[in-house]
């Protein structure tokens, strides 16, 4: 339990640094660990065709600071290129295209490195990618070549390493993440009012002493000490009332719960100077959403019956300590307690032996949870703060990728044929239900021009497409996106890759720091309707 304190001791107070007036706003998203994470970072972009989406990604990822960048584009700078990409300018004409961009993109931030390839040292894709050196992230841009993406993908798998496919062109873009495995996320950041957790249909011996002394002769207590009492314990004091009268059971129904608001606002007085009690107010508008039966949340029951087809992922530290919280969970029948307290009216004493209270409890859920994992295999090196925030993010945990992101080919051909068929499915009712259309049909016209290497017909688009879903190139929304993407002949509007960049780039750093929930796995942009839809392919 000494760990568990000294980890929440408060750091000692110090003016912000450089950096961290430099970064202080995103500091403020992702925190210290988020940015030290990103600092961190090794990302490699394989960039081809236009280009300019890759520049973009790259910008969004160079300006809060990413520790390092490699660039691999075998093309040269053509005047085509100084029309579309920010980038690039005329000095840089029939030089290396990745050698422009790294040059002028670490200009925007002197602490990032990068470095572009080939060189007179790397000339090819498979020199640069060695056992050697570690990428955090890979991305690829569209089109590309067949080999080059097996390159990419072999080592991916080797090496665990998120890939991040990118296609833009004319108005319409998308980008693909591929996760090596499950991919938890403890910090995913949910609303700040979902997080409240005062467990007050299982409260523990010290709260519940606590607010008998609070409530102690309630109705006979002067109006200062009776308007100040935290709704806390009035919810607890009118639930032991409650329970007298209903078989010592809890309001758990709607309409319980209801009928239970109205013994509460009853209570309050209004022949005070105020005309009202507001911690009566405040208790009354908190029945509906903290008097919950503690339950197992579903992101979090995907974690505790997830099968582990590698037994080197099942030791990592935060399958421990999910094995360690299963254990508190089915111990206790609640999860760890959060211990954060929203602010209620209350004497500010008062308030403050409450919130120690919830805080207290959290430690001590906490520190029971750190025993467990010290007592299991691998657990001893794992860090107590570790444990803390996976007790204090217990519920809102989420496995992205669950399906474990095979690369079989078959098998991805298959899941995007059934995706096909619901979506279609669904297009065909939204003169009915009013949905907008699918944006399958953007998807699959720029993925039959994934390797293309010179722009290909409508036709010979269709008949890529047809491989893909057969029958689907029949349909009329499938054959207009084909005509689009025949008509953009793979250029790309600097506007569409630009927002798709921003995309690309939040999406990634939402990988590199593990924390908010990325996307799971394909976001399909239409520039002409300015709608996304995110599908699983």
């Amino acid at each position: 339990m000494t760990e568990i304190i000294m980890s929440q001791t408060p750091p000692i107070l110090h003016r912000p640094s450089e950096k961290e007036r430099k970064y202080d706003r995103q500091l403020r998203l992702w925190a210290a660990s988020g940015q030290s994470a990103l600092e961190s970072a090794n990302i490699l972009l394989v960039n081809s065709g236009a280009g300019a989406v890759g520049a973009e990604t790259l910008k969004n990822l160079v300006l809060p600071g990413i520790g390092r960048f490699a660039i691999y584009d075998e093309a040269e700078v053509t005047e085509a290129d100084l029309g579309v990409n920010f980038f690039l300018d005329e000095s840089y004409l029939g030089q290396r295209r990745s050698r422009g961009l790294t040059e002028l993109l670490t200009e925007l931030n002197p602490e990032v490195k990068g470095s572009w390839y080939p060189n007179e040292d790397i000339k090819t894709l498979e020199a640069l990618l060695t056992d050697d050196t570690v990428y955090t992230v890979i991305m690829y841009t569209h089109p590309i070549r067949k080999e080059d993406l097996a390159v990419l993908e072999a080592y991916a798998q080797k090496h665990k390493t998120p890939l991040v496919a990118i296609h833009s062109a004319g108005f319409y873009s998308y980008f693909q993440i591929n996760l090596p495995g499950a991919f938890p996320i403890v910090e995913t950041h949910p609303d700040e009012t979902a997080t409240t957790d005062l467990r007050l249909l299982k409260p523990w011996p010290e709260l519940v002493a606590f607010a008998q002394e609070l409530t102690r002769d309630i109705d006979n207590q002067d109006d200062f000490e009776h308007g100040h009492i935290p709704y806390v314990a009035i919810l607890l004091h009118y639930l032991e009332q409650w329970k007298e009268t209903h078989d010592g059971r809890y309001p758990t129904t709607y309409k319980e719960k209801t009928e239970f608001r109205s013994i509460v606002q009853r209570a309050a007085r209004t022949n005070n100077p105020e005309g009202g009690e507001e911690n009566f107010d405040e208790a009354a508008a908190a029945v509906l959403k903290t008097l919950v039966v503690p339950s197992l949340p579903s992101g979090l029951k995907q974690v505790f019956e997830y099968k582990h087809a590698d037994p080197v992922e099942q030791r990592s530290g935060f399958w421990i300590i999910a094995d360690a919280v299963k254990a508190f969970f089915e111990k206790h029948q609640c999860l760890p307690l959060p211990g954060k307290l929203p602010d209620m009216k209350a004497q500010s004493k008062v308030y403050v032996q409450l919130q120690n209270l919830y805080k207290e409890k959290a430690r001590k859920d906490a520190a029971e949870v750190l025993e467990t994992v010290r007592a299991m295999p691998g657990g001893q090196d794992i860090d107590p703060a570790e444990v803390e925030l996976f007790c204090k993010n217990a519920a809102f945990v989420r496995l992205i990728n669950a399906t474990g992101g095979s690369n079989e080919q078959d098998g991805k051909l298959e899941r995007l044929r059934l995706t096909a068929a619901q979506e279609f499915a669904n297009d065909e009712n939204t003169s009915l239900t009013g949905a907008p259309l699918s944006h399958l049909p953007i998807y699959l016209a720029l993925r039959a021009t994934s390797h293309a290497t010179s722009p290909i017909s409508a036709e010979e688009i269709l008949e890529g497409i047809a491989a893909l879903v057969p029958g689907s190139e029949k349909r009329e929304q499938v054959i207009k996106a084909a005509q689009e993407v025949a008509r953009a002949a793979g250029g790309e509007l600097h506007n569409i890759s630009a927002l798709t960049g921003g995309m690309v780039a939040q999406e990634t750093i939402k990988i590199v720091t593990k924390q908010y929930v990325p996307i799971d796995n394909t976001c399909i942009f239409d520039g002409v309707g300015s709608r996304c839809q995110v599908l699983q392919l």
